[in-house]
């Protein structure tokens, strides 16, 4: 994906073109604007990759159709707010969430035509009436899918502050959780601010007030592990792991994602599991606390009830704390045996990187890892997905099993060994 990005009317004037000067129908006049945009390295998937013209066919005529019917809404949804129409503003709400969920495109075309603000005041004059409360931060949450650059300071506080506010209700707490999850995604300012702000005790305890509901713990956990990211290309350095001790030392993270994921064989196990992950190699030492704080055997658990017919990730998560168990805290659970239905590629990938990251950092996990059966695993994972050939190798190289190292180009002309 390309990193330079144009506007909307920029796409559309040289689709424009395509038709006036080359005499292009509006298909192909679409299709070569994208071919010449992606050949210059320019990402188009914040475009509506429709024509202005009238004369539109298939797909693009849709596309124009639901742009023109979203910028719509949001003028109906304007004018609602302007108005204090409560009524109104709920029904345009509702519709307007539902066309942003459609693509980024669509997102990033009611970013650019001010929805943000528009959101922003309905939240304000939503206060205090907690169903409509509900409505405005659900699309809240769908224009920050994406575009997290457009959330401004205003807009941070009205998190935090309603977080405080409704730390009982599940639903609220659910609502602005997943704004902010959206906000801090690839965005390490938003991040740091919101740490300063105090969002991780905020998440920490929504966690513990309402840990019987798997939304709130799963949407919560993941939150907490985007604090941990380094995902944001435009910032050399991040407060990635600085993010990660205040949530161990300062907020006792640890133990609420253990206790959160203990006994769970839904996925809460899923996101908690994959912030322990996290944390554990953000700070490897975090290990032993898990471990000792049954993490490791809760996701154990969990894996032994939902090893057949559940979402591939769930299987990565358990497979993942299964690795981190030596011999001694297994109990007579088999690896092989819950790792058999990962047959897709990224969950192998994913467990060889974190099965050579275990043993990179401590050889003394290589013994417990080879008797759970792992290198039949990795050797089986390395001939069915060729695409898991280097991390497999790289596993099994610092297992310590045998593998060839084949050198791929030694300096001569010609294209590199498969």
């Amino acid at each position: 994906m390309g990193s330079k990005q144009i506007a909307q009317e920029t796409f559309d004037d040289a689709v424009q073109e395509n038709i006036t000067e080359f005499e292009m129908d509006p298909e192909e006049a679409v299709r070569e604007a994208v071919q010449q945009f992606e050949s210059q390295g320019v990402d188009l998937s914040n475009i509506v990759k429709a024509t202005k013209s009238c004369s539109l066919t298939a797909s693009s005529f849709r596309l124009k159709i639901n742009s023109c019917s979203l910028l719509q809404t949001l003028d109906s949804l304007g004018r609602a707010v302007a108005d204090a129409d409560l009524a109104e503003m709920a029904e345009q709400l509702v519709v307007f969430t539902d066309q942003c969920k459609e693509q980024l495109a669509f997102r990033y075309l009611a970013g650019q035509n001010g929805a943000y603000s528009v959101v922003f005041s309905a939240c304000q004059l939503a206060s205090g009436d907690r169903n409509l409360m509900l409505k405005a931060f659900y699309t809240l949450s769908a224009i920050l899918d994406g575009q997290p650059d457009i959330l401004d300071a205003a807009g941070q506080d009205l998190l935090l502050q309603t977080l405080k506010e409704y730390r009982e209700d599940a639903e609220m707490t659910l609502a602005g959780i997943r704004c902010i999850r959206h906000a801090c995604l690839k965005h390490e300012q938003n991040r740091q601010d919101f740490v300063k702000g105090g969002v991780l005790p905020l998440l920490t305890g929504a966690i513990v007030q309402h840990g019987d509901s798997a939304d709130v713990v799963r949407t919560a956990s993941s939150a907490l592990r985007i604090m941990t990211f380094d995902d944001d290309i435009r910032v050399p350095f991040g407060h990635a792991h600085d993010h990660a001790k205040m949530i161990v030392l300062e907020n006792d993270g640890l133990r609420v994602l253990i206790e959160a994921a203990k006994g769970k064989i839904n996925p809460i196990c899923e996101q908690g599991c994959a912030a322990l992950c996290m944390l554990a190699l953000r700070k490897p030492e975090n290990c032993n606390v898990i471990m000792e704080g049954g993490g490791a055997l809760a996701a154990l658990q969990a894996m032994k009830h939902l090893t057949f017919g559940c979402p591939e990730k769930v299987l990565l998560v358990g497979a993942r704390s299964a690795l981190c168990v030596p011999a001694s805290y297994r109990r007579g659970v088999s690896l092989p045996k819950m790792l058999t239905p990962l047959i897709y590629l990224s969950p192998q990938k994913q467990a060889c990187m974190l099965i050579r990251n275990l043993v990179s950092r401590s050889r003394d996990f290589s013994q417990p890892i080879l008797e759970m059966g792992a290198e039949n695993l990795i050797t089986e994972a390395r001939a069915t997905h060729k695409d898991c050939d280097d991390v497999a190798k790289a596993a099994l190289r610092d297992l310590g099993c045998k593998v060839e190292l084949r050198e791929l180009w030694t300096g001569q002309k010609g294209s590199l060994a498969q």
